[in-house]
């Protein structure tokens, strides 16, 4: 079982000093591609593990109980037989990280993976997802809603007016409440960084949402002009480095 994420009490003082030097970044992911690669003998190693990482998604407005289930069916058993055989992978073993779907899909998913036998978690995106225009009350409804049928991952969107009115405060407040909501459940804050224009507003972002108790914090909702890119993924793990060493969560 995964760690949950406490929160700790707002640090303004290290959000405001924050600043992120834009070409030293540049420059870092320069030196990672031209530094990192992965050895042929271990290449099949670190798919498979890419594919235990990804949340098997369907958010589409013709979702429906056949199509989540097929959806299931793909996650728990991601490879063909053949390929897992020949891979010497126990049956089984390999499976996605989750399964995300809109909340009004999570009860379907639930029963889909149970028929199936696969522990698997259900992840539900929340919060007036892709944009999170609505109030407060009805994103944390929302919330509820999702977990009540058996979600055990909420991807939220934040406010992104507050981070870019730089109102860490009230962003931080918002956060608070939704961890709240999700109770047991991991929460998951997509930052949607192609809306917050700097990669300092993006660290400083990435630091108030852990602050608030994110278990996770993510790029972006897959709607944005602009999504995960290799610099902003590199200061978001800065950011995951830098709240880890203060308050010992990973």
């Amino acid at each position: 079982m995964l760690e949950r994420n406490s929160g700790i009490p707002l640090n303004l003082g290290w959000v405001n000093r924050s600043c992120v030097n834009d070409q030293a970044v540049k420059n870092r992911v320069q030196d990672l591609l031209s530094s990192r690669l992965i050895h042929a003998d271990h290449q099949v190693e670190w798919l498979a593990r890419s594919i235990q990482c990804i949340d098997l998604t369907t958010l589409a407005g013709d979702d429906c109980p056949s199509n989540v289930a097929r959806l299931c069916s793909k996650a728990a058993h991601p490879l063909s037989d053949d390929l897992t055989r020949a891979l010497q992978i126990k049956h089984g073993l390999l499976t996605t990280g989750a399964v995300c779907v809109y909340p009004a899909r999570v009860a379907d998913a639930v029963l889909g993976l149970e028929r199936l036998g696969a522990n698997i978690p259900v992840a539900s995106v929340a919060t007036g997802f892709p944009t999170g225009q609505t109030s407060l009350k009805i994103r944390l409804e929302e919330i509820e809603f999702a977990v009540a049928n058996g979600a055990k991952e909420i991807d939220i969107v934040i406010n992104r007016e507050l981070a870019l009115s730089q109102n860490w405060g009230e962003l931080y407040n918002e956060l608070v409440e939704m961890r709240k909501a999700c109770g047991e459940s991991h929460m998951k804050s997509i930052l949607a960084v192609g809306e917050l224009c700097t990669l300092t507003n993006i660290y400083k972002a990435s630091l108030v949402a852990m602050m608030a108790g994110s278990d996770f914090i993510k790029t972006s909702t897959g709607k944005e002009t602009v999504n995960a890119t290799l610099p902003i993924s590199l200061v978001m793990c800065r950011a995951i480095r830098a709240y880890n060493r203060k308050t010992g969560f990973k």
